[in-house]
């Protein structure tokens, strides 16, 4: 359930390249999210009166089974294909969001400097996109959907609880004119809301699968001696260029 209302966050990977991303970013957020709550809860809603609790429990593809039931099977091979396209949205969205991540870290140092470089016209990151398609295959091969989508829940929720406590940071340091820039309706108690709220998922995917959330946070973990190790080598060789 929290993977289909993810995917939100990386609208932020690309606030760099939006006129005006304070804006544009707050938006495209409520606008994009609040949709797509009223569309699952509709589905949802639909799925549950025609199939039942029941019915629900027994089967694996809800959506095929209700157009089934309303248009035949004509209909459900035709929703399975247009699901199965659907997938290509958020295939299209990854390779648009993902590598600006790479491509900021190179850019700020954090990276190799060649995976910050973009190409042609439009500027594309060229390297950065190679190194994202060349990720995902590891990923998809490491392991089963449910293993994979456990993975993904742990850290996520993880980043979002600690992306959300940082505004309680920035609050208090109160740098320039951060309490205008960061608008945060309902701070602190909404935030501190979400921060609970992600803590309480990541616990609960602990739960459910401690196997699987051990290797993910041992993953995440292993990323702070490389930042560690990275950035003293890029000190040190700034040091020497001076």
């Amino acid at each position: 359930i929290a993977f289909a209302y993810g995917g939100w966050q990386t609208a932020t990977f690309v606030a760099g390249e939006m006129r005006d991303a304070r804006r544009d970013l707050s938006y495209g957020l409520l606008i994009g999210v609040g949709g797509v709550v009223a569309l699952y809860l509709a589905v949802n809603l639909a799925c549950l009166r025609v199939l039942g609790p029941a019915g629900l429990d027994a089967t694996t593809t809800p959506a095929s089974d209700v157009i089934r039931i309303a248009l035949g099977e004509r209909g459900a091979q035709w929703v399975a294909i247009a699901i199965t396209i659907s997938t290509l949205g958020f295939l299209s969205q990854s390779m648009l969001t993902a590598p600006r991540v790479y491509y900021a870290m190179a850019r700020d140092g954090l990276f190799f400097n060649s995976v910050g470089k973009v190409f042609g016209r439009w500027g594309t990151p060229v390297v950065a996109i190679v190194l994202q398609g060349f990720a995902a295959i590891v990923i998809a091969c490491s392991g089963t959907y449910g293993e994979i989508l456990n993975f993904e829940v742990t850290v996520d929720f993880i980043f979002f609880g600690m992306t959300a406590a940082a505004l309680f940071i920035l609050r208090w340091r109160d740098i320039g004119t951060v309490r205008f820039v960061y608008r945060a309706p309902g701070h602190p108690f909404t935030t501190a809301l979400f921060v609970l709220s992600c803590a309480g998922i990541v616990v609960s995917a602990v739960i459910a699968s401690p196997r699987n959330s051990a290797i993910a946070l041992c993953i995440m973990l292993a990323a702070l001696p490389v930042y560690y190790l990275w950035t003293r080598f890029r000190r040190a060789q700034s040091k020497f260029r001076q």
